[in-house]
């Protein structure tokens, strides 16, 4: 029995080795000699090989070689960054649904670094978002299974599961002393990208919390709800792109578009290019004329959650001087990946180029650094302040003054406009708003 099995895998090996070889000739003949250095050598041919031989002979399992071709495939491209990945028939489903905004799970975009799962940015209204999962959180243990060893793709597809189930997570944050459990119930995600808001009757506010094939149509709604709302008397726009993992390339640069106008006049308005090793693999992106904003100065909210797709938007705007940056330095995602089959139901998701804002700046591993740093802090309100009693002090503030001694009801600081209630419970966007009034009365100044 025993001889009979080492026959066949030595039949095996014989076969294996005599294909590849060939393979592997026929590949060194055809080359041109330019790029004849970067094929394998026959040696290094014959070492894979062996591998496979002393797996299939001394594993404690049988392992069939279409699985072991597939680790194989999968180890290559996990070796070369961290998102680069093989897809097999169900992470060709995912990456679909993923993208149309539908799919289950704990909503939380992901990385691998040193070893462990980083969060790059938990998705608004989802059980990640719900149970304070941060920007930056380490996770090191998913139920009692630790990540260390463990594949970014083995780990996401551990956090997934139905609907109503659940799912413990141990993370590590930093600045706590002592690692922090979360205990989430799993949910169908089901991302609405884009939201919107009239900030005290002229200021419009639009968060994008994820680039989907449908978010620049539903960010031009909410630019056309925002009008609708202010009477078409919008003087500024904040544009919410904080802890925006990124998602798709086509969206980011049709939202980028939307607010950039290209007057056909000198330079082309550029919003992102790419460059790689491949003639094929650059590519730039153009405005076209036209600004639905129709020039109102915006301010655009970045922090270390703000990834990919969403530093494109947020270095095309501040690039072409359409916005100014608030808050915290970006996460740096700027690599390019390209989905490339190997048949008609797998493929790989291949690194194959870097993003280049306008001013041809790379974000990867860098990120984008604010024009105006501003920390989140957590805003207490102790009362309810008008828009215009912001940083003011009046007579009438001071315990005691005259005409509360004469109990008059009557006040020089009665407001009928209340803050927004956003505004008074996030310090970020509070600033941000400040800023743009700044810009308002500066583009709005006309000297004598």
């Amino acid at each position: 029995m025993i001889r009979s099995r080492l026959s066949t895998v030595t039949s095996y090996l014989y076969y294996l080795i005599s294909g590849i070889s060939m393979l592997w000739a026929m590949i060194l003949w055809s080359a041109p000699a330019t790029t004849q250095q970067s094929i394998p050598t026959l040696a290094d041919v014959q070492r894979f090989a062996t591998a496979i031989n002393q797996i299939k002979h001394y594993y404690i399992n049988d392992v069939s070689n279409q699985e072991l071709f597939e680790h194989a495939i999968r180890g290559m491209l996990t070796g070369l960054d961290p998102h680069s990945a093989y897809l097999n028939i169900e992470d060709f489903k995912s990456l679909y649904d993923s993208t149309e905004g539908k799919f289950g799970g704990l909503g939380i975009e992901v990385t691998m670094e040193d070893g462990v799962i980083k969060v790059i940015s938990p998705i608004d209204d989802t059980p990640a978002s719900r149970a304070g999962i941060k920007p930056g959180d380490l996770i090191i243990r998913i139920n009692q299974h630790p990540v260390e060893g463990m594949s970014l793709k083995d780990a996401i597809h551990m956090m997934r599961g139905k609907d109503g189930s659940q799912v413990t997570l141990l993370v590590i944050r930093k600045n706590k002393p002592q690692p922090l459990t979360f205990k989430l119930t799993r949910s169908k995600i089901h991302i609405q990208s884009v939201h919107s808001e009239l900030l005290n009757e002229d200021v419009g506010y639009i968060r994008i919390s994820h680039f989907q094939a449908d978010t620049a149509k539903q960010f031009l709604n909410h630019i056309a709800t925002i009008n609708a709302q202010s009477s078409d008397h919008i003087t500024g726009l904040i544009l919410d792109l904080r802890n925006n993992p990124g998602g798709l390339l086509d969206a980011a640069i049709e939202v980028s578009d939307t607010m950039i106008h290209n007057n056909q006049i000198g330079p082309e308005e550029l919003i992102v290019y790419t460059k790689g090793r491949l003639p094929n693999s650059e590519f730039q992106a153009v405005a076209t004329p036209g600004d639905k904003l129709h020039g109102v100065p915006i301010v655009v909210l970045i922090n270390e959650g703000s990834a990919s797709a969403s530093e494109i938007v947020a270095g095309a705007l501040k690039d072409n001087k359409r916005a100014i940056l608030v808050g915290t330095q970006s996460f740096g995602k700027g690599s390019v990946q390209t989905i490339l089959p190997l048949d008609k139901q797998r493929g790989i998701k291949l690194t194959t180029a870097l993003y280049y804002t306008p001013s041809g700046k790379s974000i990867q591993a860098k990120g984008l650094r604010p024009d105006i740093t501003i920390k989140n802090l957590h805003i207490k309100p102790t009362h309810t302040i008008s828009d215009q009693d912001t940083l003011q002090l009046y007579e009438a503030h001071l315990r005691g003054h005259l005409m509360e001694r004469k109990k008059s009801h009557t006040s020089p600081i009665t407001k009928t406009t209340t803050t927004h209630q956003r505004l008074q419970h996030d310090y970020q966007l509070h600033e941000a708003y400040n800023i743009l009034k700044a810009m308002r009365l500066v583009t709005s100044y006309q000297p004598s």
